[in-house]
């Protein structure tokens, strides 16, 4: 049944010290800024986070990342110019980092909430990523055998839900949110509104409800570049 959290801080309580959360956003675009503040609020240490990048500036992931809370982060993209706080926690040996191609990890993420045990992939094969991983030779092309990334949560960010957990998105801003949403054991997702069930044309659901369990409106959600939100 779903759960519809009367705050960010409801929404966030269940996350517990060394879970894997798989956070959502394309850089800002779909992040969900409010769950990841309440996450940083909530306290849990310890986390594996699994997202595109490792964070940018001050805030967000980064502020998680800067407050020690994060052990191990899985990523395509951990180093631009403003991950100064990720920089800092790998070269003291504090952050763990696991390296995944992008298309690899979006597709070890779909794998999970598919619930396919494992896939081949040409990508990153030859190279130190497929280090230690088993290859085989499938139609005359070496492949890489990937495995899914699991989670116990998601947080992701999407614009309308219904009572039932049914989920559309904001253009570009749906990202990953799809997929993560599928392959955590308990996904919470922040929304702009929320309607009736019924309300939603089936027709346009990106995300079905059975793959949602916590829902939060946010009465005043901080204001984004509406160009980082796809509507450029």
């Amino acid at each position: 049944m779903l759960n519809i959290a009367d705050s960010v801080a409801a929404a966030v309580e269940p996350i517990h010290d060394g879970a894997c959360v798989m956070i959502g956003g394309f850089g800002v675009a779909g992040q969900p800024v409010e769950l990841i503040d309440a996450l940083i609020e909530n306290g849990a240490k310890d986390l594996t986070v699994v997202n595109n990048n490792a964070g940018n500036g001050d805030v967000g992931l980064a502020k998680l990342i800067q407050l020690g809370r994060v052990k191990k982060i899985i990523c395509s993209f951990p180093r631009q110019a403003d991950s100064w706080h990720f920089d800092e926690k790998y070269h003291a040996g504090d952050i763990e980092l696991e390296v995944v191609p992008q298309g690899n990890l979006a597709e070890r993420i779909r794998a999970a909430g598919a619930g396919i045990g494992a896939f081949y992939t040409p990508t990153g094969y030859g190279t130190p990523l497929a280090e230690g991983k088993e290859v085989r030779e499938l139609d005359g092309k070496h492949q890489v055998l990937e495995y899914p990334i699991h989670a116990d949560f998601s947080l992701t960010k999407a614009h309308t839900a219904d009572t039932a957990g049914n989920l559309v998105y904001r253009k570009t801003a749906r990202n990953f949110g799809p997929i993560m949403a599928a392959a955590a054991k308990h996904s919470i997702v922040q929304v702009s509104e929320i309607v009736e069930r019924g309300q939603i044309d089936p027709e346009v659901v990106v995300t079905p409800g059975i793959y949602v369990d916590t829902v939060v409106k946010l009465e005043a959600p901080k204001q984004v570049d509406p160009r980082e939100e796809g509507a450029a």
